[in-house]
């Protein structure tokens, strides 16, 4: 800020912006508003299906979010403009009143011409009083004070520019009250990064202090994240990540701060991937370094790991930009191909051993395989995830494929092609690690089932599904369809990997249209009706086209884990009570009803929900009576934990929107069914579940297999009447026999499935 610059300043077109940004945020704000209650809830509201259900809704969604970016952001600008220009103007002022005082003294202040300034004694009169000094004096306040408007007009400008930079397209939502909170998390993110680029050797306890504290500050904030990663650089990243966890480089920090190594990686992590959806062309750099880095050594001719295994751990938390993930992921496989002859053979470069330092300190693995840092990351990114499964690993065209398989029954071997999702799931050989007891560590097999359950679910894997969460499309489809003919194909591909059906439980969960379609279509059901079906389990997504036998070993085979069962078994529930809700409203339009008497309606219900608690059954008892020896107290403590989620079990699942389910209050949808038919059926199993098995069926098998068949049966009959009821329906005393019937017709056509997959896999299954 030069001295003729800010004394002769006119604020006048400053004022007049800030005055425009002041309007802009109040109509923004109403906008938000409109956009909210009128788009956003309503669309959530309304009963969509087919290309609407998977794009339309998530489109809406996303444009009424983009109102809210841009009131934030509009009222960010605001309130940056109008700081500056408040500061501007008090220093235009004290500049002002520090000439004044030099004139009293007979002092001048004048522009040089250059933009610097001169201090002098004004003509014909000598320096008074202490002479020099009071022009040493006047020119260093004027200094002092030029010097502030400096950093005032420079530090806005660095953080609109910054604003602007975080979005391409549409709007950034960083939120800051004024330009000083803006200009203070940019400066904090050059001080950081300037710290972490010393060499690691050098970094002391207290810089590893400032460097965590400050993390855990902004990690959350764009501005802060976004000069942070590009000022730090990928390269220093790395070495940064790598050195302080190499005892060898620094060991100081490992021997005082070992215990807040998990609370940097967190940080770093979160911070890195806020940074990562900033669109400025340093980030785009930044992207673009990281992959280019991964399949390096980061000591370059001197060693080290790979950037691949360094940044893959730094993935393990926060939601980076999908691209970014898809891109980089492409490039990993593409290396684990290199490395192992495409799929032959392990992938010895990413064992750990002894001499292989530790790169991850959240969990229990070592961090010596990146790929399990990079599918716990997709975890987080539901649409890379689902993109990343799908690309191919290696084609049935490529001469060194080395997978083969019947191509058409003939006994005759050739080449398999294999998707990402079939050579990690079917195929790969993961690297093998203990932990201090020597016991298997399986955190890789188990990102993995993270990663599948975000890539066909569509939300981040942990979480359920909402009111915003859109229907399944075809690629999540396609997968899920692939993950259970791979699990049908051969059950140990999971039975093997129990710790995997917390996962897989609730991917079919978030399925059980398309499930529920699949049993009503298979060839044991005889008066199976293709329209009628698709109507009795309406589906706004794509339906994944699951076959009936399939269907079959995977229920049976995912609620062998309790944590599998208890999703499958309490979603059911919610299901089957949310369907009677919505089949015996009257008010249901006639294209969205079952084309039959109510009788038929219940019965067939009751019928698919006995046939799939009696494949869970099934399962239970196999976890319990069999080789695993489970306990029944553990299925019931995993039921029980459902207990508090109910809004979440049901999700979309019932595929119709909300309008006509959640009665007697209709209209509350997933996120408020308390007193609803589908609560009150929950609460029911929830009671009548607990102690059920150890108490009453103990180890005989027909005992248990009752159990289940009168606590399917009473849940059945629940959701039916409570249903009638709030419908004000005049059969409900007829209820109790229809519902009796169907659910022992499915229970019948479980015991069939059972025995036929036992047929079908050559083993020996107790009957129901």
């Amino acid at each position: 800020m030069d001295f003729d610059a800010l004394h002769h300043a006119s604020f006048k077109l400053l004022d007049d912006a800030v005055g425009d940004w002041d309007l802009l945020v109040g109509k923004l704000e109403k906008l938000e508003t409109q956009a909210e209650d009128g788009l956003h809830k309503a669309a959530n509201k309304a009963s969509w299906a087919g290309v609407n259900a998977q794009v339309t809704k998530e489109f809406i969604g996303k444009t009424a979010g983009e109102f809210a970016d841009a009131h934030t952001q509009a009222k960010t600008i605001h309130s940056i403009l109008s700081d500056t220009a408040g500061e501007l103007k008090r220093y235009q002022e004290d500049l002002e009143k520090a000439v004044s005082r030099g004139r009293k003294k007979n002092l001048t202040v004048t522009s040089t011409g250059d933009g610097g300034f001169t201090v002098r004694a004004a003509q014909g009169h000598t320096p008074p009083g202490h002479g020099q000094s009071d022009v040493t004096a006047l020119r260093d306040e004027v200094q002092k004070i030029l010097d502030k408007a400096t950093e005032s007009d420079s530090s806005a400008s660095k953080a609109l520019k910054a604003i602007a930079n975080q979005s391409g397209l549409g709007f950034s939502d960083a939120k800051y009250k004024d330009r000083d909170e803006a200009a203070a998390a940019i400066k904090a993110a050059e001080e950081l990064a300037k710290i972490a680029k010393k060499n690691p050797e050098d970094l002391t306890v207290k810089d590893f202090d400032r460097i965590n504290a400050g993390l855990k500050k902004y990690k959350n904030d764009e501005l802060f994240s976004e000069r942070f990663a590009t000022a730090l650089g990928p390269q220093k990243t790395m070495e940064f990540w790598a050195g302080i966890n190499d005892p060898s480089v620094n060991w100081e920090i490992g021997r005082d701060r070992l215990n807040q190594f998990d609370d940097l990686q967190r940080n770093l992590g979160m911070t890195l991937a806020h940074a990562s959806q900033s669109d400025s062309t340093a980030m785009d750099n930044w992207r673009r370094d990281v992959i280019a880095l991964g399949d390096k050594p980061i000591h370059g001719d001197r060693g080290g790991p790979m950037g691949f295994q360094v940044m893959s751990n730094l993935m393990r938390t926060g939601d980076y930009d999908d691209q970014f993930m898809k891109d980089y992921g492409t490039k990993l496989m593409a290396t684990e191909r290199k490395l192992t002859g495409n799929g032959e053979h392990a992938n010895l470069a990413w064992q750990h051993t002894s001499a292989t330092q530790t790169l991850n300190r959240i969990g229990d693995d070592s961090g010596s395989d990146p790929l399990t840092g990079y599918l716990k990351g997709i975890s987080n990114s539901p649409d890379a995830a689902t993109e990343f499964f799908d690309e191919q690993f290696v084609s049935k065209n490529d001469p060194t494929n080395p997978f083969e398989h019947d191509t058409d029954g003939d006994g005759k071997m050739g080449k398999k092609e294999l998707s990402n999702f079939q050579y990690l799931f079917e195929e790969r050989e993961w690297p093998e690690e203990t932990d201090s007891h020597g016991d298997e560590i399986n955190t890789g097999r188990n990102t993995l089932a993270l990663a599948l359950e975000a890539a066909t679910t569509g939300h981040p894997a942990g979480e359920y599904p909402t009111a915003d969460t859109p229907a399944h499309n075809s690629d999540q489809a396609k997968l899920m369809r692939g993950i259970v003919n791979s699990i049908s194909e051969d059950p140990t591909r999971l039975k093997d990997s129990p710790y995997m059906s917390d996962s897989f439980g609730q991917i079919g969960a978030e399925y059980l249209p398309d499930i529920h379609r699949a049993m009503a279509d298979g060839p044991r059901v005889a008066d199976s009706n293709k329209s009628g079906w698709e109507l009795l389990y309406p589906n706004d997504g794509v339906d994944a086209k699951l076959d009936h036998s399939a269907v079959t070993r995977f229920l049976v085979t995912a609620s062998q884990n309790p944590e599998g069962y208890s999703a499958l078994s309490v979603g059911e529930k919610a299901y089957t009570a949310s369907l009677m809700d919505l089949h015996l409203n009257p008010d249901l339009p006639d294209s969205q009803r079952y084309p039959h008497s109510e009788h038929d309606t219940i019965t067939s219900l009751a019928r698919k929900s006995g046939e799939f608690n009696g494949l869970l059954a099934q399962g239970r008892q196999e976890a319990v009576l069999g080789p695993a020896n489970a306990k029944d107290g553990d299925f019931d403590y995993a039921v029980s934990q459902k207990k508090n989620v109910i809004s979440g079990i049901v999700g979309t699942g019932v595929g119709v929107g909300t309008s006509f389910i959640a009665s007697p209050a209709v209209g509350a949808g997933v996120g408020g069914l308390a007193g609803t038919v589908t609560a009150t059926v929950l609460e029911a199993y929830y009671k009548d579940e607990s102690g059920a098995y150890r108490s009453e069926a103990g180890h005989e098998i027909a005992a248990r297999w009752e159990v289940v068949k009168d606590s399917t049966t009473n849940s059945n009959y629940t959701a039916a009447n409570e249903a009638a009821k709030a419908h004000h329906a005049g059969y409900t005393d007829k209820i109790d026999t229809w519902v009796s019937e169907g659910t022992a017709t499915g229970f019948d056509d479980a015991n069939t499935a059972i025995h036929g997959m036992a047929k079908d896999l050559d083993t020996e299954i107790p009957p129901g």
